[in-house]
């Protein structure tokens, strides 16, 4: 061993200090590497900016003896075609009896009314006490005045549903219409999200096919309220976001310098001062967000969530593309146009969610600024109808966060992923020869919101493996999915004793079927496993998905108001909580 001298030292000091190469892993990083977290491989960046969709190696096709060009040709088609197969299905699930149960079912006794009323005034009016049986009497009466009543939900997911009303009508079908519509393109959109997040079109038909065969969001797909329509607006978001880190991560990839071998490096310039440029796609998902937080107002914490998420997700292109303070030069140069693009953009939406409200003079506080209360005060100097507008939200939020009233089927969080207090939407005990009934015992017909337990149950695990990859691995996808499921989900636990309700977690139920599906993705085998694993995973991924369908089937007759024996009704409460 040689002796060190005071060159070495310095020389050692000064290798201690030198400035790391650009796209080299920070300190924190390669030190946990001790503990086993596995360093990223050494691919073209541009690559790992943009991974490639897997080609697929055709041979399903060939199995119903398509030739190579024909295999290639369905491959192509697949990746609309798969997800618009599933839809239709979903779609046939969700439109097939709508109008059934033909009544007033559990909180439609609001929504659709005032649907119909912003189509006659522009605004929520009053309603007699007798509306409900008037509406499906024979010959049906619509009991409605201009006189303004209190609503606590802007009104943008009425506004939808009212459009299916015009279409068709002031009866079960019209009102539900449009939630059916959302609730079959949500499918749609899941098939996709899950393409592109998962790089697979077979996990992504999965993933669609799964949430078609959930029963909580059938349920909500055929009901008229607005928490599925809030959903919708969360997925498009979601996917929107998508689109744009693909497309953000593909500039970034472009202008990076490539090598004589070809290869592209990383480089401090781009990486720290690149400007992105024009983003549409992220002006679409505050547009979605906006339009999610005018329907319900927890859509405020999707886009907290999927703002910060969006930001994060710059940060590491940028890390990836050779930026030297990423974080920094995320901040700098891409935190205010994020801002923009969802903050203000859904602000400005959901102003003009209440353009009716404000055009009109006989909505509920619209001339608030005109009383007395509102003639005072430091902000007179802006418009009447703006601090009209302020004053009821502030009494919107106080009845909210004031709501504690009990109620049969209200629920606590902790229990709803395994479905502990499911909501009965609808229930009759019709007697044999009554309604369809053919039992001598009588029959029970009911309307349940109540996810597919195996489902739900599956998901949990689903759960776990997510977190794991998220934590452990690195795995930007999982983090994603995490954050779908957390924004619609941990907010809750803030109103412990705020009277809520499972079928509010109909939100992130797409994001619990993503999670299934990248489960079952891993369950099957990567890329590159022996014949005889994937043969294996595959087995068993089939078998746990067909036994989710075969439980939606078995609680289909709960989920639609079908008469069904009484006994059979008792076989299906699984537990004493779902009675």
């Amino acid at each position: 061993m040689g002796r060190v001298t005071s060159d070495t030292t310095a020389t050692d000091a000064a290798a201690q200090h030198a400035p790391e190469p650009p796209g080299a892993p920070p300190v924190w990083q390669r030190r946990l590497r001790r503990f086993g977290l596995p360093a990223r491989p050494q691919t073209d960046v541009r690559a790992r900016l943009v991974p490639a969709f897997p080609e697929s190696s055709g041979r399903l096709w060939a199995v119903f003896g398509a030739g190579p060009d024909a295999a290639a040709r369905l491959t192509r088609w697949s990746a609309w075609g798969g997800p618009l197969l599933v839809a239709l299905f979903a779609g046939v699930l969700r439109f097939w009896n709508l109008g059934s149960p033909r009544k007033v079912i559990f909180d439609e006794t609001y929504y659709p009314k005032d649907a119909w009323s912003l189509l006659q005034y522009g605004y929520e009016g009053t309603w007699a006490k007798n509306a409900n049986d008037a509406l499906v009497g024979h010959p049906p009466q619509l009991l409605l005045s201009p006189e303004h009543s209190y609503v606590v939900h802007p009104p943008m997911g009425k506004w939808l549903i009212a459009v299916g009303e015009g279409l068709f009508g002031m009866n079960p079908f019209g009102w539900r219409f449009m939630v059916a519509l959302l609730g079959t393109l949500s499918v749609l959109l899941v098939c996709r999200i899950g393409r592109r997040l998962l790089r697979s079109t077979a996990l992504g038909c999965l993933a669609g096919g799964l949430l078609a065969v959930d029963g909580l969001h059938f349920v909500m797909s055929r009901t008229a309220l607005l928490d599925l329509i809030v959903m919708f607006w969360v997925v498009a978001a979601f996917g929107c976001l998508l689109v744009d880190r693909d497309r953000t991560r593909a500039r970034l990839a472009a202008a990076l310098p490539v090598g004589p071998d070809g290869v592209a490096r990383p480089d401090e310039g781009v990486g720290d001062r690149l400007r992105l440029g024009w983003r549409p796609w992220r002006i679409a998902a505050g547009l979605c967000l906006g339009l999610a937080t005018a329907t319900k107002w927890n859509g405020l914490y999707y886009l907290a969530a999927f703002a910060l998420m969006a930001v994060l997700w710059d940060v590491a292109a940028r890390r990836t593309a050779g930026a030297r303070h990423p974080f920094r030069s995320a901040v700098r140069r891409d935190a205010l146009p994020a801002f923009g693009s969802t903050v203000v953009v859904a602000l400005a939406t959901y102003l003009a969610s209440w353009s009716g409200w404000i055009a009109t003079k006989g909505g509920y506080y619209r001339d608030w600024a005109t009383s007395p209360d509102g003639r005072t005060g430091a902000w007179t100097w802006l418009p009447d109808w703006l601090r009209s507008l302020w004053h009821y939200q502030t009494e919107v939020y106080s009845f909210h966060t004031g709501l504690t009233t009990p109620h049969t089927y209200q629920s606590n969080p902790w229990s709803w992923l395994v479905l502990g207090r499911p909501v009965s939407y609808f229930y009759e005990d019709p007697k044999a020869g009554q309604d369809g009934c053919t039992a001598a015992e009588g029959c029970a017909r009911e309307v349940l919101a109540l996810g597919t337990p195996l489902l739900w149950w599956a998901a949990c695990f689903a759960l776990l493996y997510v977190l794991y990859r998220w934590l452990f691995k690195r795995d930007w996808r999982a983090g994603a999915i995490v954050c779908g499921v957390a924004a619609g989900y941990l907010p809750w636990f803030l109103y412990q004793e705020r009277t809520i309700f499972l079928f509010y977690a109909v939100v992130f139920v797409p994001f619990l079927c993503l999670a299934l599906a990248m489960m079952l993705g891993a369950i099957i085998g990567p890329p590159g496993s022996t014949e005889r694993r994937r043969t294996i995973g595959a087995v068993g991924a089939g078998v746990l998905v067909l036994l989710i369908a075969w439980n939606f089937i078995y609680f289909y007759p709960l989920y639609t108001g079908m008469p069904i024996p009484k006994s059979a009704w008792h076989h299906r409460m699984w537990f004493d909580t779902w009675v």
